[in-house]
């Protein structure tokens, strides 16, 4: 074969060449298999293993009333925690699509810098401004109003965990945005349509891609949190993560703590099995609009 004959697929398998492509994976896939994979396979079997093999630390897990509370406040509060981001990132992924470049830029920078500011230190904020003579409550009182409870409490834990996570959800939605021909609303218009029934109609299906991909994102790290509700929330808002933390930290009961951790993976899998059909669904009518 000549140096300059271009080179087909079939001369590649029989050069040998065709599986270069894929080796450039391998460096991936072996820091994966490192980080994340012999992690979880020992939590796993740690699980089963400790104090003696079998499944008695899943029993225990589902026998015990308070794991299941924990268990199930753990998906509500992170199910409060992207709604509150839906609805806090739309309208200023929209507002990101409308204005100039300068302006926009200025809207990147203000979702970015909370990348570069510790989990610690933003907590440790939201403790100073939610405590009962904090800043919210002295606003409040100044005003005329009466003082709320917001620190120790669920509600301030899912203050805080959605204002940690609102970059996850902005990012993904301003990138679906930012590809919308708003001629098409304008056309909508133009037949006859109010306002918000072509938003509604036009504009809100067609951004959905980037509600789910951002919801997705946001509920699963809402799931594994710990150092927020630890600091801004009470005993009424614990979370599975903190449980996870005193069994192996605290009482030093590494089967029991591995047993939680694949109780919450297993289960979050299947709700994510559940809603992939119906996401699927509304991305092809998305699509199809």
């Amino acid at each position: 074969m000549s140096a300059l004959e271009p080179t087909t697929p079939a001369a590649e398998k029989r050069t040998g060449w065709a599986w270069r492509p894929y080796a450039l994976t391998l460096p991936a896939l072996v820091l994966l298999a490192a980080v994340i994979g012999y992690p979880l396979v020992t939590i796993v079997l740690r699980s089963l293993s400790e104090p003696e093999w079998g499944v008695q630390n899943y029993a225990w897990f589902f026998g015990t009333p308070v794991n299941l509370a924990v268990l199930q406040r753990t998906f509500s509060i992170s199910a409060w925690v992207t709604l509150v981001c839906i609805v806090c990132a739309y309208p200023y992924a929209y507002l990101m699509t409308a204005v100039g470049p300068r302006v926009r830029l200025v809207l990147v920078l203000c979702v970015l810098i909370p990348f570069w500011v510790s989990g610690v230190v933003r907590t440790l904020s939201w403790v100073i401004l939610l405590q009962d003579s904090g800043v919210i409550n002295s606003l409040l009182r100044s005003a005329g109003f009466t003082g709320i409870r917001l620190i120790r409490t669920q509600t301030g834990v899912v203050i805080g965990m959605a204002q940690v996570l609102l970059p996850f959800m902005i990012l993904p939605l301003y990138s679906v945005m930012k590809g919308i021909d708003l001629r098409l609303v304008q056309a909508a218009r133009s037949l006859g349509a109010r306002p918000s029934r072509a938003f509604f109609t036009v504009y809100l299906p067609l951004s959905l891609p980037g509600v789910y991909a951002g919801a997705i994102i946001v509920f699963i790290l809402a799931l594994g949190f710990y150092i927020t509700p630890a600091l801004l929330g009470g005993p009424r808002s614990t979370m599975l993560s903190t449980l996870v933390q005193t069994q192996v930290l605290s009482l030093l009961q590494w089967g029991r703590g591995g047993a939680m951790g694949v109780v919450l993976l297993v289960t979050t899998f299947l709700l994510l099995a559940l809603a992939a059909p119906v996401m699927r669904s509304r991305h092809r009518e998305a699509g199809r609009r």
